[in-house]
């Protein structure tokens, strides 16, 4: 099958140009270091000048803590990561044309787009599942155990999240031609939805607020927003969609 065959060829180049295990190390390293800090943190200040004052100040570290640390991380870094390796995905090919070589093998080039973000997601998702894993292990020494269900439910919103910005990139890549400028336009796209969020009653529509859901998960609340979920996939799906309409009609 086409796909496949560009699939591996996609993921085998995530492994060998080190990408695959640089998000997982870097998101590895977080996953580590998000429970550690929250436990650590009052320990920390204690040791600055008037640290003691300023430490009786703060609540005493608790699991929920840990949680909240390694939402704010994950979420960070992984989009940050999800820009970098994206926006050279197609638009370095293209300028190099490695591009047009591949395309008249031949390879469709819905295909050809397909096998880049499916090979991206995967990384994603196994980055992720060894963030979590570690995650869960140093809370649980630390802390407590963590609810599994839930905590897997909380991953799988965090990568939800970060591929919502993997397609948009992709899609600025394909739009580009340049990784710089399809990373520059990437991060223009990241600053509008993030100041959208901040608009009373439309940041519960968009992707920012899947990790308030794992957060709320994690806290036992029931509220759930589901809205959010599905503008997340919508945009996702329209980028790719858009993404392929666009690449379909260029010349390479």
């Amino acid at each position: 099958m086409i796909f496949l065959a560009a699939l591996r060829k996609e993921w085998l180049e995530q492994w060998r140009t080190y990408r695959m295990l640089a998000v997982g190390v870097v998101l590895l390293v977080f996953g580590l270091l998000s429970p550690l800090l929250a436990k650590y943190t009052p320990e920390i200040i204690k040791l600055m000048p008037n640290g003691e004052t300023m430490a009786q100040l703060i609540p005493a570290p608790t699991v929920l803590d840990a949680v909240t640390q390694y939402i704010k991380n994950i979420g960070q870094f992984g989009v940050i990561l999800a820009l970098l390796l994206t926006m050279g995905a197609v638009a370095q090919e293209k300028d190099k044309g490695t591009a047009a070589m591949m395309l008249v093998k031949p390879l469709p080039r819905a295909t050809f787009l397909a096998a880049k973000f499916t090979a991206l997601a995967l990384t994603f998702a196994v980055a992720i599942a060894i963030a979590g894993a570690a995650c869960y292990y140093y809370t649980w020494l630390l802390f407590d155990p963590l609810d599994v269900p839930r905590w897997l439910a909380l991953n799988g919103l965090l990568l939800l999240f970060v591929l919502v910005y993997v397609a948009l990139t992709l899609f600025c890549s394909v739009v580009t031609q340049s990784q710089v400028a399809a990373g520059g336009l990437a991060l223009g796209l990241l600053f509008v939805l993030g100041l959208s969020g901040s608009v009373p009653g439309l940041g519960e529509y968009l992707p920012g607020q899947l990790l308030a859901w794992g957060g709320g998960l994690m806290a036992g609340k029931a509220e759930t927003f589901w809205p959010a979920l599905g503008v997340s996939v919508g945009i996702i799906v329209v980028a790719l969609a858009g993404a392929r309409f666009i690449f379909e009609r260029q010349e390479l």
